[in-house]
């Protein structure tokens, strides 16, 4: 059974999609909960270049407006668009195919086994590609990984100097 929050990021994807699309942008994530007494609605968009305040701007003040007339939020909750940042999350096979070649950390769910089997649960390396449901990664020491996508906890890209 969903959670409301699960319910309340469900909803507002499905209002926010026709949105962003129409704005160029990408939803990279979406959380829902309680910081404290309030509620915080926080999105995270990307665009090919990078995402400026405007877009952010932009499509707070037109999701802001939809989520108002819809009621979908029952309670007080305060609406936040921002970039994902330098370690933007990777979610889906797109974020993968999108980012190959950069530098990421991949965290798993339990210890696996890099393909020189060592066995670890953090790797951090290029990102040579997904294949097959299956992210492909060159590690920092030079070995190489293959880890399947339903063993990634946590995926993101890292700061490259």
């Amino acid at each position: 059974m969903a959670s409301q929050k699960e319910d309340t990021c469900t909803v507002v994807t499905g209002i926010a999609q026709p949105i962003l699309e129409s704005m160029g942008l990408e939803l990279v994530d979406i959380e829902f909960g309680r910081v404290g007494p309030d509620a915080v609605l926080r999105l995270f968009i990307d665009k090919e270049g990078g995402i400026m305040l405007d877009d952010c701007a932009a499509l707070s003040r037109e999701l802001s407006l939809i989520l108002d007339v819809e009621d979908v939020i029952a309670c007080n909750y305060t609406l936040e668009v921002s970039s994902p940042g330098l370690d933007r999350p990777l979610k889906k096979q797109a974020d993968f195919d999108r980012f190959t070649g950069r530098l990421i950390k991949v965290r798993t769910y339990q210890p696996f086994l890099d393909d020189s089997g060592n066995k670890r649960k953090t790797f951090l390396g290029k990102l040579d590609g997904f294949v097959d449901g299956v992210v492909k990664m060159t590690l920092t020491e030079g070995q190489t990984a293959s880890i399947p996508f339903d063993r990634v906890a946590k995926a993101n890209l890292e700061f490259e100097i």
